[in-house]
């Protein structure tokens, strides 16, 4: 176990229920559990978790940045200060789609790209082209850069956080330091927004529904839909259609058939046999022929007979993992018919079919009947217990709003598949963290601003999450400037602490905590300070931070406001 978090009572309602880790594999294996009866045993291949991580993207590299960042460097190495000694906080300001909170994620990406950290040859002569009237020692000083006298504190991966606190404190040569701005704030906004979305649809239907992502083909490019499959599986998700993401962090990857494949039969005379494997490996000569008797038996002759011809295809290619996309044509007419036409002779053969996927109309609507057929089936046949097993799939355009409209309207949906509002976040776009120098040579700075939530937090600061109430829940998080924890002591459980709320500074807050955690750890110090944890312990730690807040923060509507409290020193 990782990360300053161990198991932690918490309220159920927070996701509806128990959040339940389920389906994690051991030994560096990821996965759901069968989502839909796909392997999840896969040992992660990629490159960015263990004792010496390297980015997974080729495109990941000190050129990642923005070219003031250059310049600024290069002032600063003009100047004789770019060794000086400087700390940066990087922090949002305010919390992602009306929420209060935030998942915090991306922090195994900063850790590749700092430990790989160096710029080519190749980069120095494009650098000398962009920048002909810099002197050579400027270059010769880039060539031998690293982040050897970088230091780096941040909050666990996974973890919530709230608006105004380190995720991150970046301590070393000011030079460096403003080197690695952009590429830390490319990998932890989009990579935070994407956890948080999935957190909140996880929070939206509960812990007992599946979820699972299937936006590659909408998201904002390659490296957008890798770690959009990446992120959405840390703040909840159960999988992805994203078959190099399963490859690479071991994620469960599930996936069945499209509306072409339905399409692209006719007749059973596309069939080149009529023959399905049993399964202790022997042959039924006839299962197209139990197929259609079935579905005579059921009274379900006018169905579409080249939809149910690619069931059959796809029963014969697949018959342990059968789930049929219904949609096609007519979903209670013909798709659902034809799909228990396949079932029911599935279920003769000794086969135990999957279910079905809805991807248009009237989500709740469709589910509800589709399990009033099944239950129709169930007792013609008598197959106690067809209908509850069966599983019903759910895409078409889902969000967080979907989610809530569908749970208020009552459905029976087991499983969602949700892709393009989830990987495009389209209900904020964007994060906004921020990278603010707080030190230089060692004295304390402040960035001022007519905008008053633009005003930085001066200083070095250590973050203290206090827990407390009848329940261990999390009740705030304070931070202290570093000098004032080596002089005075960090708070203790069980004594009152006295503390600014940052919300209200009018106020004088006293905490009496139960258990004190702090949450800066560092993780880099000149090296590497802990081998970085793979994807499904960083899922873990998220599903625990959860729950180890109470449901008046974490819910949808009028959110409660988390105290983010600061020392009297401090403020």
């Amino acid at each position: 176990s990782w990360g300053p978090y161990r198991a932690v009572p918490g309220d159920s309602s927070v996701i509806g229920g128990q959040w339940e880790t389920r389906g994690m594999a051991e030994s560096g294996k990821a996965g759901g559990g069968n989502v839909l009866g796909h392997s999840s045993s896969w040992t992660a291949n990629g490159t960015e978790s263990g004792p010496c991580p390297t980015p997974v993207s080729s495109i990941v590299s000190p050129l990642l940045t923005d070219m003031y960042q250059i310049t600024m460097c290069y002032g600063y190495w003009k100047s004789g200060r770019h060794e000086m000694p400087a700390a940066f906080d990087m922090f949002f300001r305010t919390a992602p789609f009306g929420g209060q909170f935030c998942i915090f994620a991306g922090l195994s990406q900063v850790l590749s790209f700092i430990n790989t950290y160096k710029l080519t040859e190749d980069h120095i002569v494009y650098l000398k082209h962009q920048m002909p009237f810099a002197d050579d020692g400027f270059f010769d000083y880039l060539r031998g850069l690293d982040c050897s006298k970088v230091k780096i504190l941040a909050f666990p991966e996974g973890s919530v956080v709230f608006p105004r606190e380190p995720l991150l404190r970046i301590e070393g040569p000011i030079g460096i330091c403003q080197l690695l701005e952009t590429t830390l704030l490319c990998s932890v906004n989009y990579a935070s927004l994407v956890a948080t979305n999935a957190a909140r649809m996880r929070i939206a239907v509960g812990p007992s529904t599946k979820l699972l992502e299937m936006g590659l083909r909408r998201a904002q490019g390659t490296d957008g839909g890798l770690s959009a499959s990446r992120y959405s599986y840390i703040g909840g998700f159960d999988g992805s259609s994203n078959v190099l993401a399963g490859y690479l962090f071991g994620i469960t990857v599930s996936g069945t058939h499209a509306h072409s494949f339905v399409q692209s039969f006719s007749s059973f005379s596309d069939l080149p046999r009529r023959s399905i494997t049993l399964p202790d490996g022997g042959v039924y000569e006839d299962f197209v022929g139990l197929v259609i008797s079935h579905r005579q038996k059921m009274g379900f002759e006018k169905t579409n007979e080249g939809e149910l011809t690619a069931y059959v295809a796809y029963c014969q290619a697949f018959p342990r993992f059968f789930l049929a996309l219904v949609d096609t044509y007519d979903t209670l007419a013909s798709g659902v018919p034809n799909f228990l036409a396949c079932a029911v002779a599935m279920m003769e053969l000794g086969y135990s079919p999957i279910g079905i996927r809805l991807d248009s109309g009237d989500l709740a609507y469709y589910s509800k009947e589709a399990r009033r057929m099944f239950r129709e089936v169930e007792s013609k046949y008598g197959r106690e217990g067809f209908a509850a097993s069966m599983r019903i799939v759910a895409s078409n355009d889902i969000d967080e709003d979907v989610l809530y409209e569908l749970g208020s309207k009552g459905h029976s949906i087991d499983t969602f598949g949700i892709g393009t509002r989830l990987v495009t976040c389209q209900a904020q776009p964007a994060l906004g963290c921020v990278y603010k120098l707080v030190e230089m040579d060692g004295k304390p700075r402040i960035k001022l601003s007519q905008d008053l939530v633009k005003i930085s937090i001066p200083a070095r600061k250590r973050v203290f999450r206090l827990f407390g109430g009848p329940e261990g829940m999390a009740v705030a998080d304070v931070m202290l400037a570093e000098e004032e924890v080596l002089r005075d002591g960090p708070p203790v459980a069980g004594r009152e602490f006295v503390c600014r709320n940052f919300n209200e500074p009018s106020k004088r807050d006293k905490v009496v905590p139960t258990r004190v955690v702090e949450m800066l750890e560092c993780v880099w110090d000149g090296k590497l300070e802990a081998p970085v944890p793979m994807v499904n312990e960083v899922r873990e730690h998220a599903a625990r931070s959860m729950l180890s807040h109470d449901a008046k923060v974490m819910r949808r509507e009028d959110p409660q406001v988390y105290p983010v409290a600061l020392s009297d020193t401090l403020f």
